[in-house]
């Protein structure tokens, strides 16, 4: 572990998706300095919707950077996932005690988390065992209002230190464009069954070749009101459980109806 760590208390590893200087990153930061050492290990330039994409083919850069504060500082070439790994095994030497990532400028909530950097960097974390969590507000603003989402923060991170999370899981924290005193409280919900109506715009580039920009609608299907998108827009902050166990455990009882006789093939 970096020397200047102490190890007496709580070890945070705070990441992101939308890069070290992103005003998120810097909120949250704020939101836990005090609850234990502060390591930040974030992208040196902006990785959102890069899901859980790794470096495999070049070579990262890691470099120790002075923001403010005595916490330690470091930017990563890679992928929030990358920021995770390389945390572990070259700057602390061990599992954090804690995971933060975010807080991310937008919403990942719904169907979000597939593609969210912010969330795979958290998911990285539970696979390596570490309780995780990853925030976003629901404000794409480079100047969005932080302050309700480091309350919400601080509040769920000293929860997970003190109780830890059940195996495997992670949490999802989505939080409504909202004054602090405008939340309703913190909804514990499931995943809405929605999903973005893509598109892609068809433009010509000053040499008259064609290229393609991404757009779409996003679309909910689901009206229970115990989902994440129900929470948000009732003024609840949204709190899903999630998993990196990606088996449909409800489909292995349909599978072995079948036959899987192996034929051959002529």
């Amino acid at each position: 572990m970096d020397s200047s760590v102490k190890k007496d208390r709580p070890v945070i590893l705070v990441t992101n998706d939308d890069g070290i200087t992103a005003p998120g990153l810097h909120a949250l930061v704020d939101a836990v300095k005090d609850l234990g050492e502060i390591i930040v290990v974030a992208p040196d330039s902006p990785q959102s919707g890069m899901g859980h994409a790794i470096t495999i083919n070049q070579p990262l850069r890691l470099d120790k950077v002075e923001v403010y504060g005595t916490h330690l500082w470091y930017q990563c070439s890679g992928t929030p996932v990358d920021c995770v790994k390389i945390a572990i095994d070259k700057i602390l030497h061990r599992k954090p005690d804690l995971c933060v990532s975010g807080v991310n400028h937008g919403s990942n909530s719904s169907i979000n988390v597939i593609y969210s950097g912010t969330m795979s960097a958290a998911m990285e974390g539970a696979i390596e065992g570490i309780p995780s969590v990853g925030f976003s507000l629901l404000d794409y603003a480079l100047d969005a209002d932080f302050s309700a989402s480091k309350v919400v923060a601080r509040t769920v991170a000293k929860n997970i230190l003190a109780s830890g999370l059940p195996s495997g899981s992670l949490l999802n924290v989505n939080i409504p464009k909202l004054q602090l005193s405008e939340l309703k409280g913190m909804k514990v919900c499931r995943q809405a069954m929605a999903k973005w109506r893509e598109e892609f715009d068809e433009r010509m580039d000053p040499n008259k070749r064609k290229y393609y920009w991404l757009t779409g609608k996003f679309i909910n299907h689901d009206k229970g009101e115990d989902t994440d998108e129900w929470a948000l827009a009732n003024g609840y902050v949204s709190v899903v459980p999630v998993q990196y166990d990606f088996t449909a455990h409800h489909a292995i009882p349909f599978l072995n109806t079948m036959s899987y006789e192996l034929e051959k093939l002529d």
